[in-house]
């Protein structure tokens, strides 16, 4: 028998939280990440920026998105405050971009490289790892073709992006390279059904194929 560490500890109250009071459902599109990953070439910035930036605009078009079901009632949060999920000590930890939507993809960058180096450093005060109205997780960074991630109870949706894969498309009678990218948006049924879900989903999947900033 062994006994989980404190985070762990932690990790395992907050899933079991997230499963026995969040009736989730899932929702998964593949994004062309092609100009995304040519847009990264040129400028500076990384992969889960663009991620974020495109989640955080989509959060301002798609407000119960950026909520929470609580007491019978839909609350609206009126910032938007973006949770990283960053592995660590064999566990993760989710400290938060503030103001995501406020921020350039460069300066979103730096700040998420900051965040996961003070993070994994220990240097971070507890309040860096509070506030977050959505968790996004860059599963792609660790291998993963598609993943899930359960809905942080104060919270109505997370998403988790897999790797950026090579393939071939048949089009016009051609093959086509392609670089797509699986999502999957984990959302409370309760405040984010299944409609309003899509719609923030194909906001941030044409923001992603777009190469938006």
């Amino acid at each position: 028998m062994q006994e989980p560490t404190a985070a762990e500890r932690t990790v395992a109250r907050r899933a079991a939280e997230s499963r026995a009071t969040v009736p989730s459902i899932e929702l998964a599109v593949d994004v062309e990440m092609a100009p995304c990953l040519d847009l990264r070439e040129r400028h500076t910035g990384s992969i889960t920026a663009l991620l974020v930036r495109a989640c955080a605009v989509a959060l301002r078009d798609h407000p119960r998105a950026n909520g929470c079901y609580r007491d019978g009632h839909f609350e609206l949060y009126c910032r938007i405050n973006v949770g990283i999920v960053v592995a660590v000590e064999g566990v993760y930890a989710i400290p938060t971009v503030f103001d995501a939507d406020q921020k350039p993809v460069d300066a979103l960058a730096e700040e998420i490289e900051e965040l996961v180096a003070g993070t994994r450093a220990g240097r971070l005060a507890s309040p860096a790892f509070s506030g977050a109205t959505f968790t996004l997780w860059n599963a792609g960074a660790l291998g993963v073709d598609q993943a899930s991630i359960p809905v942080v109870p104060s919270q109505s949706a997370a998403l988790a992006a897999g790797t950026i894969r090579e393939t071939l498309l048949l089009g016009e009678g051609e093959l086509i390279a392609s670089r797509p990218m699986t999502v999957t948006l984990s959302c409370d049924h309760r405040i984010l059904y299944g409609a309003q879900a899509a719609g923030f989903l194909e906001a941030v999947k044409s923001r992603l194929e777009h190469g938006e900033r």
